[in-house]
This record gives structure tokens, sequence and C-alpha cells, in this order.
């Protein structure tokens, strides 16, 4: 896995966790560079994988690992928030790898990095507006609450007006243009995170809507899952956590009642169990070959009949 181009994240306890049996059917609804794709064929005998993945560029690399593991291995190009229609076989287990890859981020002509110099783009899936139409053009209002609603940006209202004082001499072409706009908002002491990372976070999930296809896709899972199926969700930041852990919480049952003053809430029959109370964390070991995991959080849950 080391030569990949992007290191899966919690690999070992992803797999664990799916529980794969043999002869299973498994959903990898962000294939990316096909690590856990590749994982889950190699758990057990007779495995098979139906990847998805909206990036392109992800599914022509990807067709060497379908020659590879023929007929196993189905790649989609698709969205993982519709994995309900892309997929017409209930399945055994889902996984989901939330967010931008490291072969995106890597790539300056994507768009996603504000160290390296490229075109404002940031679509995973090369089709709608780019990150470049929306600090052109959007008002400065709607800029701000994008930044504070996807990147939890206390200083969102002073980069909007930055970016727009801006924008009205020349429009933003490239990455480094808008960091270094940010850049110059913010204060930075050494050591601490770039003060771009948190705005590049917003217009990203705002480009790709990032936290409408977790949504989409979580609730795809519930309807593809077979009684006993294992949802496994990786996530980077809070925003994507709150999420899993909201959808989880409230199909186990686990949604406490307003108010003791108010009469008990009607609550549906659980579809899933939780089975990890509190998130699993990268181990140091993997921390030191892998700095770009410090963040992740995986969930797990099993559908129930």
């Amino acid at each position: 896995m080391m030569t990949r181009p992007h290191i899966p994240v919690l690999l070992n306890e992803v797999i664990q966790s799916l529980a794969i049996r043999t002869g299973g059917l498994y959903v990898d609804g962000t294939f990316g560079a096909g690590g856990y794709t590749e994982a889950i064929l190699n758990a057990a005998p007779d495995v098979r994988v139906i990847a998805i993945d909206q990036d392109e560029t992800a599914v022509a690399a990807g067709q060497s690992l379908v020659q590879q593991y023929a007929p196993r291995l189905t790649l989609i190009h698709g969205r993982f928030g519709d994995m309900a229609d892309l997929v017409s076989t209930p399945v055994d287990g889902v996984v989901l790898d939330i967010g931008v890859s490291s072969m995106q981020i890597d790539r300056p002509e994507r768009g996603f990095s504000f160290q390296k110099d490229g075109p404002l783009d940031m679509r995973m899936g090369q089709t709608g507006q780019t990150a470049a139409d929306v600090v052109n053009t959007f008002k400065e209002s709607d800029l701000a609450d994008i930044l504070y609603e996807y990147g939890e940006e206390k200083a969102s209202r002073r980069i909007a007006r930055k970016i727009v004082q801006r924008r009205q001499e020349k429009p933003f072409q490239t990455t480094l243009d808008l960091a270094d706009v940010i850049r110059s908002c913010l204060p930075r002491k050494p050591g601490d995170t770039d003060p771009a990372t948190r705005s590049f976070q917003a217009l990203r999930i705002y480009v790709n809507d990032e936290l409408g296809e977790l949504k989409r896709g979580l609730t795809g899972a519930r309807s593809l899952l077979k009684a006993g199926g294992m949802l496994a969700v990786v996530s980077f930041h809070s925003l994507e956590d709150r999420i899993v852990k909201n959808f989880m919480a409230q199909e186990s049952g686990h949604v406490p009642n307003p108010s003791k003053y108010m009469p008990e809430v009607q609550k549906k029959a659980p579809s899933f169990e939780i089975l990890t109370k509190k998130p699993i964390t990268p181990s140091p070991a993997e921390l030191s070959v892998n700095p770009r995991a410090r963040s992740s959080r995986l969930r797990v849950a099993r559908r129930l009949s």
C-alpha cells in the first residue's frame, strides 16, 4: 500500500470492522486509489466489491485493479450519494472515506492545495461551478456564510470583505493568489496551522456539496445493507463526524427526549446497532507513517433486520 499515491487511513481497523465473510458483496463508496477495495478483496475468498468514485481520473487509474481482480471488482463512475440507484442488490458492507484524497491534493492542477499554485478549481467530479466561480461572483455575505458554516472560520466576514475588495481589481484565478489574500487577513505564529486551511476546506465542501453527499450516502447505505451488514465511515473533521454520529444515533434509537416536560417522542424501530461508542482514531504507529491521518475518525454500525 505504501506505493500508492493515497494511503488509506485506519485500513486495518476498517477491514476488521467490516467483518468480511467468504462470498460477501461490499460497496466501497469512495474508491480513490483502491486501497480499501483491494484490502477487502484480499480479506476472504470469493469476495466481490462494487466501487464508486465521482472522479473520472480515479476511475481510469483503477482499471488495472479491475483487470487484476476480474470478475470480482466492478468500478462505477458516479457519486456515492447515489449508491442506492447505482447498486441493484443488497450488500454485506459499505465503507466510506469522506473528503478529498491525497491524489487530488497533491495535483496542483486540481486546485485543492493552498501550498501549490494551480487553477482555483476544487471540483472532485470536474463538473459544475468551480471555487473561482464562487469567490469571484458570490455576494460578500454569502461568502462569509460559506466560510463560517463549512470551515468554522471565525474571521469569515473579514476574509469575505477582503476577497470582494481584491476581486474588484482583478478576478481570482489561482490557489496561491487566494491563499495569500486570506493569509493577509489573519496573524500567524510559528507552528500555527496555515490561515488558509479553514477557508479552503469551506470552499471545497461547498463546491462539492460534501455534507449533502454524505447524508445521501448514509441513507443509501441503510437501504442497501442486509441484516447484519456493516457500515464503516471514516471522517476527517467535526462537520462530517457530527453528521455520521447523529445519523447512527437516530437510526439506533439513541435520541434523547427534547424535554422531560414534553410527552415521550414516539421512536421508530432501530435500523442500526452502534458498535463504536467513541470513534476509532489512528495509532501512533500509523501517524508516524501517514501524518495526514491525524484527524481521521472511524465510526461503525451494524444493520438490523
